[in-house]
This record gives C-alpha cells, structure tokens and sequence, in this order.
C-alpha cells in the first residue's frame, strides 16, 4: 500500500516557516576536514625557489617592514624575499609557488600571516587573484587590500580604465600583522565543451567565485571571473589549474592549508515520473484510492506540474543514477506543507517541516527515487527545492528552486556613524552557561564608533567582553517579530572568553581567579558619558570606586582600556585577559593565540605576570591605582 510511507504525520510545519519565512537553505561551504597539503617539506609544489621555506613557526618583526623572524622546523610555509631576486623575463613568475595539484572546483582554507606593509595573493588555478594584504589601517577597502577579487587588466583602455572587473571586500576584516588571519574560499571553475572551432573547447561558463569568508566574516560572494586578472601566469582558462601563492611582493606565512576538490559526477534523477492528487494530505493521505488529476513524465522536479494552487500531493518516482558510492546529504525545501523522500526503499528524508535534512550512504548504480510532496498552507508559494551533496560533490541544487512567502524578515541592523550605544543579550559563541548552552551576557552594552572599532562590555561584571573591526550590530533577533533580546557583532570579532569581574583580591598571584562576584561588594553605576557620547563605566568593589574607560585608537587599530581604582586594598589584582597561548613580546607587549596584541601602556610600576590556569594562561597585574593597557588586533 501506498499509504503506508505517510504514516506518519506531517507535523510542526508552521512552527519554524511562520517565524523565519520559507526557502530552501543551502548550506555554506565547509572545507573542513577536506586534505591537508602536507608542509614537512616542499614535495608538494613545482620547483620553489629559495625564498620560499619550511619553518616551525614565524612573527612579525612589528618595527621593520616586510620582516617576519623565523623558528626551525616544520609545518608553516613561509615567503622570506631574499636581498637579490632578479626578474626573469622568461619566467616572470619564478619566485611564486605553484602547488602539483591540479585543481577545478575547490573550497580552499587556511591560515596566513603578514609582515607590517606585505602584499600577497592567492591564485586560484594560477589565474585568479585572492588579494593577502596588511590592510590593518584601512577603513575603507579597495581591491589592493585584504580579501579583495583582484581587478582585470586591459592596457589598451583609457588612463584611469585599465583595470576593471575588481571586488573589493564588503568590509575590513583584517588583522594586524603578525598575527594568524584564517580564509576560506569556494571557487567554481569555467566550464568547457569540445564543440569550438577546430574542436578546441569553447568556454559556456565563466569561472566564480562563491563566496570568501577572512575571519569569520563574509567579505565576497557569487563573482563572476570573465577572464583571468591582473598577473595571472597564464593567458588562457582551463578546467584545472595549480594554486599559486604569490612570492615576488611581500613576506607572508601559511598554515594549516586544507581543500575540497569537486570533481566526481554529480548524480542525475531519470525516468521521473509525476502524479499529482487533489486534496489535502496533512495527516496519512490516502491518494491511492482516488485516481490522480494529472501525471505524465518530466526531466526536472517541478511543483509546477501542478495546476492546483493549495490542498494538493505531487509524488514523483524515478531513479536516482549515482556515479560515485558514497555518503550523500540532502536538503528538501518544500514550502506551505511536507515532504518525505526514499532512495533505493529507504527512507532519507522523514516527513516533518518545511526544511528538512537527511543523509544516506548510496551504492553505485542505478536507485529507486521516491519524493512526496504535500501542499496546504494556502499562503505559501508552492515549489520544490532538493540539494545533493556527496564526496567530491558540492552541494547543488536539483529542482526548480526553493519558492519563497514574502514572510523573510529583512535585517535590522544598526550602523555607527557616530558614537552609538546599545543594550542587548549578546550570546558568546564557543562558551558554554551551567546547562551547556551557549552562553548569554545578560547586561551587555554594546558601543560603537565611526572609527568602526567596537565593544561589548558587561555591566553585570565590569568585564570586557569582545572587541570587532568592521559593520557594527545586526539586531534583527531582537527586534523582528516578538524577537529574542539579542543582537550580533557583524565585523571580524576578538572575543575575550567568558566573562569575569575584572578585579580579584588574591592570596597571592598563584590563587584561582574567581568565578564570580561573591565577597567582592560588586556594585554596579551606570556609566556617564564625555562630550564626544563615549561611555566611561562606574562600579564599586572591594570598598573602592571603578572608573572603567575604553577608547578607539587612532586609525582604528584597536582599543584602549584605563581603569582607575580610588584607594584598592593591597592584594588585589586585575586580570587582563586570558588566552590558551600568551607570549611575551617586546616592549610590554604579549601576543594571544597568535590573535590579538595585548599592550600594557601603565600599570603605576607593577609587573605583570603570565600564569597557568585551568590548563589556560592569563595575564594578570597586581594594582596600584591605575591600569592602561591596550588590545590591538
């Protein structure tokens, strides 16, 4: 009987399709775990030249330009210029670095590191440019700076017009040299057939660029290449090509190099069938005992196979012809109603909501398809959304679309052209609360500038709890609908773990940091604000008066925090931030996991310490009226 792969209810349908609009959500591009492109030596690229080299780690020398000071041993690979590279006009590419493998498709990652004022780039197939910059200081970026599509090049066209077709990002994401910045790109090579003239292939697609997120954030997505940029090693396109680091401009480090490649056959659903019944089918339907009103053949999943605009179930059969066994991931967007998908007699797909996901292990050959698709949500358009994804397979969609209800809620976020203050939940990804959840910062104000650096600090703690570069809040799950409380940083965040009272009395500097503001007489009040509206907080605790300060530095490098204590007891502490790595540097400056800079600008004479705490290090300072330091990142 057919009625029995329905037997279970369609349930919770509108619960989630009210509140967040329907659609087919494609999932983004996950490189990870991908291959690792092994860095013990160099055996895995094509002839490198002596500025290139295996080392076990590296910094930025922070006084000198284009420096980076080098560790022996393995696993970074590193650009170190040499004090004589002659051009070669037979090879102008000879100092770049070009990988033996040959890739089409690909989601690439890792982790870079630049010198002060370096220049670098990736090339995707030797002929696209992923610009790698210092773009610290930038506020505005251009396609020179960091995470840039690099611009085409036509010497021919006017002054002014010879380059064209750059991107640059949406918006700074960088981080300061030195430190360990993290990208992950998704490229879609140019598609060819034999069918040009003389039987040379001819281009019937243009190369892409997916998307690129630098730090966390989504800086590009969906740019079209026309044509290979400005410096590209070859003049033509191809369906492969090497990855190319660009070693003829600047110093630059890498690390933990990670790829997808997609070049398996995708598989293809033949033989459809449709049959399209009248009624409406939110519980077990029994179709089969009524004939349908329409079925026949088709080469696409379709709802348009329906004539019936509500209280309708399209069945499709056919066969699922799958290239390459494997584990596959589906993702079936069938809006204003179910769905329920088997392959090969199994069930992948249950029916439950509007969006839901399932996953099988599939054999090679030739599969039974089965796709149910139920309709009675009278305001929903109706369509039919399904996603592949499956090894060497990028996710793609097979289906005529996601369909949509006008219901998606457009962003609500809020800009800092002047200095601007928000009170909100802000939740602290990577931290968990008591009950294992995500962690909320219940008082949190959020503060922005036009300097477009900003924090979050924690009124319920005096803590400061995260620093971004970049777009200020998106407080759309506060304020849409009955909304949540919460707002979320938009640029490339720094956050400082989970929050703690930034002042302890201790035994000594060896005894734990509380967890808490018990015995500390923890008071807060308020902040005032100064003539340009920057908020200095005010508490009290352990019987002495807080003044909490934090600034924008200049050119938007990071921020400064002075705390001024009115008469603190002799043993009490201040705890700077906390960190799975801090390394001291020079000049009163430490380094956090290789993220963030920490400078202390004055302490009154104290001296700071590095200390071992639940298998993590923190920096402390023992406090004698005043602490300045700053974070730059």
């Amino acid at each position: 009987m057919i009625t029995s792969i329905l037997s279970a209810r369609f349930g919770g349908l509108l619960s989630l399709g009210c509140l967040l609009g329907i659609g087919l959500a494609l999932a983004q591009p996950a490189p990870m775990p991908g291959t690792s492109v092994t860095l013990n030596d160099l055996s895995a690229f094509v002839s490198p030249t002596a500025n290139w080299q295996i080392l076990g780690g590296v910094r930025a020398d922070l006084s000198k330009d284009n420096t980076l000071v080098t560790d022996k041993g393995t696993g970074v690979l590193a650009n170190i210029p040499m004090a004589k590279m002659p051009p070669d006009a037979q090879n102008p590419y000879k100092y770049d670095l070009f990988t033996s493998l040959q890739h089409g498709d690909v989601d690439l990652e890792l982790d870079y590191m630049m010198a002060v004022k370096s220049n670098s780039g990736v090339y995707l197939q030797g002929r696209y440019e992923v610009q790698l910059r210092d773009s610290w200081e930038i506020r505005t970026p251009n396609v020179h700076d960091n995470g840039a599509v690099y611009e085409r090049w036509d010497d021919k066209r006017p002054d002014g017009q010879k380059g064209y077709e750059g991107h640059a990002a949406r918006q700074n994401a960088s981080r300061a040299p030195g430190l360990w910045q993290h990208i992950k790109i998704s490229f879609q090579a140019p598609r060819f057939n034999s069918n040009g003239p003389g039987g040379v292939p001819q281009k019937t697609e243009n190369a892409r660029v997916i998307r690129i997120e630098l730090n966390g954030v989504v800086v590009q997505e969906n740019v079209e290449l026309t044509g290979p940029t400005r410096g590209s090693a070859f003049a033509d396109e191809k369906s492969l090509g090497p990855i190319r680091f660009q070693g003829d401009h600047g110093a630059v480090a890498f690390r933990n190099i990670r790829y997808v490649a997609y070049d398996k056959p995708r598989p293809e659903l033949v033989n459809l069938k449709y049959a399209v019944y009248k009624g409406k089918f939110e519980k077990e339907p029994a179709y089969d005992k009524t004939a349908p009103e329409s079925e026949g053949a088709t080469t696409v999943l379709s709802a348009n196979v329906s004539r019936i605009p509500n209280e309708f179930l399209i069945r499709y059969t056919g066969t699922l012809r799958v290239s390459e066994a494997g584990e596959y991931k589906f993702n079936l967007g069938v809006p204003g109603g179910g769905g329920l998908m088997k392959i090969n007699n199994q069930t992948v797909i249950s029916p439950g909501e509007w969006n839901a996901r399932g996953q099988a292990t599939l054999a090679k050959g030739d599969l039974p398809f089965e796709l149910l698709y139920s309709k009675f949500v009278d305001w929903a358009q109706p369509a039919i959304g399904l996603t592949i994804a499956g090894p060497g397979i990028r996710e793609y969609v097979i289906g005529d679309g996601a369909g949509g209800s006008g219901e998606e809620a457009d962003p609500i976020l809020v800009e800092a052209n002047t200095n601007t203050m928000l009170r909100s939940f802000m939740d602290m990804p990577g931290e968990k609360n008591t009950q294992g959840r995500t962690l909320r910062v219940t008082h949190a104000v959020s503060v922005g500038s036009p300097e477009q650096v900003h924090y979050t600090y924690d009124l319920d703690k005096g803590a400061l709890v995260q620093v971004w570069r970049g777009m200020f809040l998106d407080t759309t799950p506060m304020w849409h609908e009955r909304g949540d409380g919460s707002s979320r940083p938009m640029g490339m965040v720094q956050r400082l773990g989970a929050p703690v009272f930034f002042l302890a009395k201790l035994g000594s500097a060896q005894t734990n940091w509380p967890a808490d503001t018990t015995g500390s007489g923890y008071h807060p009040k308020g902040y005032v604000l100064d003539d340009n509206d920057r908020p200095t907080f005010r508490y009290q605790s352990f019987g002495a008066s807080v003044d909490d300060k934090i600034r924008t530095l200049g050119e938007g490098k990071g921020i400064q925090r002075e705390v001024t204590i009115a008469n603190p007891p002799s043993d009490l502490y201040a705890r700077l931030v906390s960190g799975s790595t801090i390394s001291a540097l020079e000049n009163g400056t430490y380094m956090v996991d290789g993220q963030a800079y920490v400078r202390i600008d004055d302490v009154a004479g104290a001296k700071p310490s590095i200390r071992e705490a639940n298998g993590r290090q923190e920096l402390i300072v023992p406090v004698k009226g005043k602490v300045v330091y700053s974070i730059l990142f």
